[in-house]
C-alpha cells in the first residue's frame, strides 16, 4: 500500500484559521459512493440525511487546556509541556520542548510554583513521563494555567476557547477536539431528535497521534497510536435496538468510528458496553462492522484519517471528492467544512 495514494495538494489559504460565527453554517459535501453523487450543501442540511429510528453517535470527550508554559527554576529557561495521556498517580505522558534538556530528575515550575513537575522517564520523539505536584484539584489548576492545544496549522488566536469544544463535550481527557462534532448546535441536535433519531454518546479521548503523517513502517505494522474509549450499557443497548430494527448507525467523526468499529471487532460484529484502549487502523480492505454512514471533516494529506474515509467510500471516489472540495474552495481541517458519506461503497 502506497502512502502517496492518500496525499493531495492543498492551497494553504484553504486551511481554516478560525471557526465560523455559526457552527452549522459551514459547508457540507454530501457524497454517495454507491452512485458517485456529490452535492454541495450546508451543515444544517444534514438534518435531511436522517430518518426516524436512526442513531447519531457523538463523542462527548472534552479537550483539556493541555498546553503548559513553565520554567526550569535553576536556569529560568522556558519549557513547554503538552499533556497527552494520564498514566495515573499524577504522572502524565507529555510532549516536551526543548526535549533534549528534559532529563530524568529535571524540575519545572508553572504559575510561580502553583504547579510543579518532575521528569520521571524519557521516551522517544520528545515524549517524557512527568509527575505533577500541586494543591487542590488538578483539573482546576490546569484550567487556570493551561492553554487550549490548537493544531500547529492554526496560527490565529482563538478568542473563545469553547469554540474548540463541541456543544456536547463532557468527559475531560482529550489532547485535541473531535472536530467533526464542532458543527452541531443545540438547535440542530434538537431538530434531529425531533425527527425520531436516537442521540447516543460515547467517549474517546483524542490523542495527537491521530494527526501524524503515515510512514511505510506504521502502515506495515497496521497499528496506530492508542486512545482510551468507553461505551455505556445504555448506549450499547440503544445501538443494538437500532440495528435490529433495520435502521442506520450514523457516526459523527472518525473518533466515534474508531470506538464503534473497535467494539464490533472485539465482539464479533455485536455491540457491547466496553472500555479500554484502541489502536485500530482502518484502511482500505477493512471489513466494516457497525457504522452505516458518517460525517467527518476534511483531513490532512497522507494520514490514517484519509485512509479510514477511503476504506468506507473507496480511494478513487474520496480523492475525487477532495479535489472537488479544493476546486469549490471549501475550508479544510479542524475549523473547516465537512463531508457526509451516505453509505459504504459497493465491493
Amino acid at each position: 500500500m502506497n502512502i502517496k495514494d492518500y496525499d493531495y495538494d492543498l492551497p494553504e489559504e484553504l486551511i481554516a484559521q478560525t471557526p465560523l460565527e455559526k457552527r452549522d453554517s459551514s459547508r457540507l459535501l454530501v457524497i454517495d459512493p454507491a452512485d458517485g453523487e456529490m452535492q454541495d450543501k450546508h451543515f444544517y442540511d444534514i438534518l435531511d440525511e436522517f430518518e426516524a429510528g436512526d442513531a447519531l453517535v457523538l463523542n462527548n470527550t472534552r479537550v483539556l487546556p493541555a498546553r503548559l508554559h513553565g520554567e526550569r527554576p535553576e536556569t529560568h529557561g522556558h519549557v513547554e509541556l503538552l499533556l497527552l495521556k494520564d498514566k495515573g498517580d499524577n504522572v502524565w505522558e507529555c510532549l516536551t520542548k526543548p526535549a533534549r534538556k528534559m532529563k530524568v530528575g529535571e524540575k519545572i515550575s508553572f504559575g510561580d510554583g502553583r504547579l510543579m513537575a518532575e521528569i520521571v522517564a524519557e521516551k522517544a520523539d520528545g515524549i517524557r513521563w512527568v509527575k505533577f505536584s500541586y494543591e487542590g484539584i488538578f483539573l482546576q489548576v490546569l484550567e487556570s494555567l493551561g492553554e487550549m492545544p490548537l493544531p500547529p496549522y492554526i496560527h490565529e488566536q482563538l478568542e473563545d476557547q469553547e469554540r474548540y469544544q463541541t456543544v456536547f463535550a463532557k468527559e475531560e481527557g482529550s489532547a485535541a477536539a473531535p472536530t467533526a462534532g464542532l458543527h452541531y448546535t443545540p438547535e440542530l441536535l434538537e431538530a434531529i431528535k425531533a425527527k425520531g433519531v436516537h442521540i447516543v454518546e460515547l467517549t474517546l479521548h483524542v490523542g495527537l497521534g491521530t494527526f501524524k503523517p503515515l510512514t511505510e513502517e506504521n502502515i506495515d505494522d497496521e497499528r496506530l497510536h492508542s486512545e482510551f474509549y468507553r461505551l455505556s450499557e445504555e448506549a450499547a443497548a440503544t445501538l443494538r435496538e437500532v440495528r435490529a430494527s433495520g435502521n442506520r448507525i450514523i457516526a459523527s467523526g472518525t473518533t466515534s468510528i474508531r470506538t464503534l468499529e473497535t467494539i464490533g471487532t472485539k465482539f464479533n460484529d455485536d455491540i457491547q458496553a466496553d472500555s479500554g484502549w484502541t489502536d485500530i487502523f482502518i484502511m482500505p480492505g477493512y471489513d466494516w462492522k457497525v457504522v452505516d454512514a458518517f460525517n467527518t471533516n476534511f483531513h490532512l494529506p497522507g494520514t490514517s484519517l484519509v485512509m479510514l474515509v477511503a476504506s468506507f467510500a473507496g480511494r478513487d471516489f474520496v480523492m475525487k471528492a477532495y479535489q472537488h472540495a479544493i476546486d469549490e474552495r471549501y475550508r479544510f481541517f479542524s475549523f473547516g467544512d465537512a463531508m457526509f458519506i451516505r453509505r459504504k461503497a459497493l465491493d
